[in-house]
């Protein structure tokens, strides 16, 4: 691979990104793995053509996913990864001291080791934490057979294709219900409105019959073009998402945490729906 690399992930809208160097290519167990260098965006990972992370950006992707759902319940102490090879996901969620465990699913092995090795900008020690428990499993399959409870569970997904495509049906979200507390809450990646309507809407229709409160939350992804992204947002616990800027700052301060782009006022912000992702949604 030299020049450019062409994403197609959104059909007749391409995305070109300039390779400088490429670190990885190959084809793992499971996927075509691209680990490459761009001037803009530092080190980028794609999975099957399609762009996961990227060193200049994922900090926005991982605070959302991992810092709002933990400082909304308040008490988080056992997290559920599915998915996350990267290592960033964890990452964020290891730097609550209040947790006490995460369980993380990841498919494809190799994803892992590769990231050690060419992401650690990334991923940083998190592999290393005793309360780490490192599954290597189909995700769908571990919350199929999984009997465990968890405060907090994170779908760090690939989008609804390939390997991923499992981890957006309504029997996977019925076994990740099963498995949370009943303070718990279920947060996924749903990709961009603008652009991925349908993967919205059908995990919004998966979600209303199994939780008391559903809806998305926001936000704005350089890497992930059309606008902003959509994560879902799923709870028996109804006011989660509506806890005040005052006691999250509360929150965000006891914890010690310093972050680049989450903030309590960016957290309660981005529940603020526009009018087509609302429709979406409802």
């Amino acid at each position: 691979m030299s020049g450019w690399i062409t994403e197609a992930l959104h059909g007749d809208f391409h995305t070109n990104f300039r390779v400088n160097k490429v670190l990885f290519d190959n084809q793992t167990e499971h996927q075509n793995l691209v680990i490459y260098e761009n001037e803009i965006y530092g080190r980028v990972m794609a999975l099957d053509g399609v762009t996961q992370i990227t060193e200049r950006d994922e900090f926005i992707y991982h605070e959302m996913l991992a810092h709002l759902p933990i400082l909304a319940h308040g008490n988080v102490r056992k997290v559920l990864i599915i998915g996350g090879g990267d290592g960033g996901m964890l990452e964020e969620v290891l730097k609550h001291k209040d947790v006490d465990k995460v369980t993380m699913v990841e498919l494809d092995r190799t994803v892992i080791e590769l990231s050690k090795e060419h992401l650690p900008m990334i991923c940083g020690d998190a592999f290393d934490d005793p309360r780490l428990d490192l599954v290597i499993k189909d995700g769908c399959l571990f919350m199929k057979e999984c009997c465990e409870k968890y405060d907090l569970i994170i779908v760090d997904s690939t989008d609804p294709i390939g390997p991923g495509e499992v981890l957006f049906t309504d029997n996977f979200y019925t076994d990740c219900k099963k498995c949370l507390s009943e303070d718990g809450i279920l947060v996924t990646q749903n990709g961009v409105p603008f652009h991925q309507a349908t993967e919205l809407k059908s995990t919004m229709s998966f979600f209303k019959p199994i939780f008391e409160e559903t809806t998305c939350y926001m936000a704005t992804i350089p890497t992930y073009v059309g606008g902003p992204m959509a994560f879902g947002w799923g709870t028996d616990k109804a006011g989660l998402k509506d806890v005040s800027v005052a006691e999250l700052q509360v929150r965000f301060a006891a914890s010690e945490i310093e972050t680049d782009y989450y903030t309590p006022e960016v957290h309660r912000a981005a529940f603020a729906l526009p009018k087509y992702v609302q429709e979406l949604v409802d």
